[in-house]
């Protein structure tokens, strides 16, 4: 069984408070976007392997351990619950990592989802967002997949009507990986004056002035190549351009298809997709 875990954009993000518990809950909108990884999870019918699993991973290289691998954590967490039989998982990845894009929870979501339907376990909704829950906090999002306003951790989901189809949208990754620490370094919290579903209601052509990303100024103030990339995707025509999430990905949202835009963002992953 094959399948196709996309990844997410965040449009806008709020640091709002410091937990008791040393987190900050954030305020921002997830938003599903075309690209995709590849996942296919196969029963492995003969010489199945003691731990249960065998896992093989293209693409983009990975760090660290297979049982480190969020989609076989995720096979681990139904099988404690489940009498699941052993199974091959292929992975081709293609969403960049370190990009603020969601890739691992998508992942790891869609074994998830994909495991129910193929040993038909009869999951809810609900019930599958729960297992990822214990995955990451944003992981639960890929299961409905759905445009949310996300407050908490990140893990409160907010149904949100925003819809940016045949908008063309233009995502670049450079070759820089932001720690957890450089992203919150210069951080101010506060709660804004309006929450992001009510500036999202205006037009888009309003939202360079009004919809920020939090982590950008600790971002942009120790790369400045990042900031430059937000520069230029307005110089190209962006209705509205930010990083996603603590980056290091920019996107630019567009009216139309922007032109040579690889030759733009040469040397970095760059891809351009309608939404």
């Amino acid at each position: 069984m094959i399948v196709y875990p996309n990844a997410k954009i965040n449009i806008g993000l709020n640091v709002v408070e410091k937990r008791p518990d040393g987190y900050h809950n954030l305020e921002t909108v997830f938003y599903p976007i075309g690209l995709q990884d590849i996942l296919e999870i196969q029963e492995i019918e003969t010489n199945a392997p003691e731990c249960g699993y065998r896992l093989k991973v293209t693409g983009t290289v990975l760090d660290g351990s297979p049982e480190d691998n969020l989609v076989v954590r995720a096979f681990k967490l139904l099988k404690k619950d489940f009498d699941l039989p052993p199974v091959s998982i292929g992975l081709y990845k293609h969403i960049p990592t370190g990009a603020g894009l969601g890739g691992g929870s998508a992942d790891a979501a869609f074994t998830i989802k994909t495991l129910n339907e193929r040993f038909k376990l009869g999951l809810t909704a609900e019930q599958m967002e729960a297992y990822c829950s214990q995955l990451g906090a944003d992981c639960s999002f890929f299961i409905q997949n759905k445009p949310v306003f996300a407050t908490g951790i990140g893990n409160v989901f907010h149904p949100l009507q925003l819809d940016l189809q045949y908008k063309q949208l233009v995502l670049v990754k450079p070759d820089i990986f932001v720690s957890t620490k450089d992203a919150y370094a210069k951080v101010r919290v506060g709660h804004p004056a309006k929450q992001l579903p009510e500036l999202l209601a205006q037009p888009i052509e309003t939202w360079k002035d009004a919809v920020v990303n939090d982590f950008e100024a600790s971002v942009f103030s120790k790369y400045p190549e990042i900031a430059a990339i937000k520069d230029k995707m307005y110089d190209l025509g962006a209705l509205y351009a930010s990083m996603s999430g603590s980056g290091s990905s920019v996107f630019g949202i567009f009216d139309d298809p922007v032109e040579n835009v690889d030759e733009e963002f040469s040397g970095m992953f760059c891809r351009q997709r309608e939404l």
